[in-house]
């Protein structure tokens, strides 16, 4: 049953990852509802995400070899490329945005795998940062494109990626949230959304890998664990060519909709007992 269950899960984790839904308050509702009522916890979630991001290191292959080698590149005067290269300004972006997360990230894992998981938070935070994504993909300009990034707004959807260390948040929420608010085009947001997410999520995936090694197994292994990561990256590879598609042509009012509804769901089966919040 546990690794049923794992397949379930990563198929969420493949499905929500990339949505702008939450794929970590996904997993903590389903896991819920599940046979074993069980939290699949920080560390499966970090684990099966490592399926996922290598899904869009696959789909963004060219973009990312692009500006790793011209980033590097930049520093042989010989080559030619002048400091504010777009590439180079968004490797340097990528990098740059990445600290937030890594430090609240580290210094906040109490928080992280207790209160923050509480489905009481986890409802209220769709339901605010859906009405938050609703707004800025209302009122945003739209006319920025990716090689428009500047420092200082590459710095604030950095810290937008911040919060998605809130299960609920969406890491894909927060920071196309932000790009949207600061003018820039849908599928700008998200690319950039989406390369800004690799370093933080396979960082956060290998060091919960690291440090499960050797402790008790919970009740999903590591052999659910690594199947439930397989799911994750064949469904979330077909995600991302969806969603990229999607919004190249329609607006992100689906999703606002539905964080909306899953929100307002939650908070009414928590007042009635329905679920336990912890």
């Amino acid at each position: 049953m546990s690794f049923i269950e794992a397949i379930i899960l990563g198929l969420i984790q493949g499905l929500t990852e990339f949505l702008p839904i939450s794929s970590s308050a996904h997993l903590r509702i389903v896991g819920e509802v599940l046979p074993s009522a069980t939290d699949p916890g920080a560390t499966f979630t970090a684990i099966t995400q490592l399926g996922t991001e290598a899904a869009v290191v696959i789909f963004f292959w060219k973009d990312i070899t692009r500006i790793i080698g011209r980033w590097f590149r930049h520093f042989r005067s010989a080559e030619g490329i002048p400091k504010n290269d777009p590439d180079v300004r968004l490797g340097w972006l990528i990098i740059i945005g990445t600290i937030p997360i890594v430090l609240v990230g580290f210094f906040a894992q109490e928080y992280i795998r207790s209160v923050f998981r509480s489905l009481w938070v986890v409802a209220i935070v769709l339901i605010v940062f859906g009405i938050l994504l609703g707004l800025a993909d209302l009122l945003g300009k739209r006319t920025r494109e990716m090689s428009e990034m500047t420092y200082r707004n590459g710095v604030l959807i950095g810290l937008a990626q911040m919060l998605a260390l809130i299960p609920g948040v969406s890491r894909s929420g927060a920071t196309t949230t932000a790009g949207l608010a600061l003018g820039y085009t849908r599928p700008a947001a998200a690319r950039f959304a989406f390369l800004l997410a690799i370093p933080a999520v396979f960082g956060s995936g290998l060091y919960e890998l690291q440090h499960s090694l050797g402790e008790p197994a919970g009740y999903y292994g590591y052999a659910e664990t690594a199947v439930a990561t397989v799911v994750a990256f064949g469904v979330g590879l077909a995600v991302i060519a969806f969603l990229m598609n999607y919004i190249s042509k329609h607006s992100f009012l689906p999703f606002v909709i539905y964080r909306l509804l899953l929100g307002g769901t939650l908070l009414v089966l928590l007042s009635v007992g329905v679920l336990d919040p912890l």
